[in-house]
């Protein structure tokens, strides 16, 4: 019997699985990663917070908030949706203005995970998604028709009505238009809470879900800072609450 022999093609077997295996382990890892990211790139992760990369640290938020005029809420009296120019209007000088797509299907798109789109509309007309709704911290089903679309709304984190009585009828009709589309102060909500919510501001409601009203009211902040409208004084004090319960 050729010993040597054998033992080479001992070897050449032993060499031959070992490279086997190592490609294979190659593969199957890269075929993970790929699922993953194909994961990540859909929506399908549920479990993250809104992006806050774009709001700056706590004491901004103070900063503005101490910046805010205290003063009592004037009356209703004139106040109406058209005040604030044409419902959902693409034509505004905000973010996503000017992009060929109303402003609600923008927020939608934005919002929503697994979105479909209408076929024809240059993925503009959202069918259907997925909402994480970080007002109530559930999810809900969107699906676009008579009997189903209100169960997700996009909410005006400061409501138009209350703006309304806080400075916004002294603003420029351009400036009401702005404010009415501006993406920073819209989000998709739970449609049941956005109609509880009303015209609520800070100090008479807050999201349900305790773990938002954090990044709620530094929203709420923000944009009454830049619309440069004022807050009452419970308004004041609920706001500088919340924001002390965030540090």
């Amino acid at each position: 019997m050729n010993t040597t022999g054998a033992r080479r093609r001992s070897f050449t077997l032993v060499a031959v699985v070992t490279v086997f295996l190592i490609t294979g382990a190659v593969i199957l890892v890269s075929v993970l990663r790929g699922v993953v990211e194909d994961r990540t790139a859909s929506g399908d992760d549920v479990t993250g917070a809104p992006a806050t990369d774009r709001w700056p640290g706590p004491q901004i938020y103070s900063d503005m908030l101490a910046e805010l005029v205290v003063r009592d809420r004037a009356p209703l009296t004139g106040y109406a949706r058209e005040a604030f120019g044409q419902r959902w209007s693409d034509d505004v000088e905000v973010e996503l203005g000017h992009n060929g797509c109303d402003t609600r299907n923008d927020i939608l798109a934005r919002d929503l995970i697994r979105v479909q789109f209408r076929p024809g509309t240059r993925d503009c007309v959202v069918e259907s998604g997925l909402l994480n709704d970080y007002y109530t911290g559930t999810q809900v089903d969107f699906v676009r028709g008579s009997t189903t679309s209100e169960a997700v709304q996009v909410d005006h984190i400061v409501a138009l009505a209350d703006a309304w009585m806080k400075g916004a009828q002294d603003l420029e009709p351009e400036l009401r238009r702005a404010f009415a589309n501006d993406p920073d102060n819209l989000m998709a909500v739970s449609g049941p809470v956005n109609q509880e919510k009303g015209a609520a501001d800070a100090a008479t409601w807050l999201p349900p879900n305790p773990d938002f009203r954090c990044e709620y009211v530094k929203r709420q902040i923000t944009i009454k800072h830049r619309y440069h409208l004022w807050v009452t004084a419970a308004e004041h004090d609920a706001l500088t609450a919340q924001l002390a319960a965030c540090r």
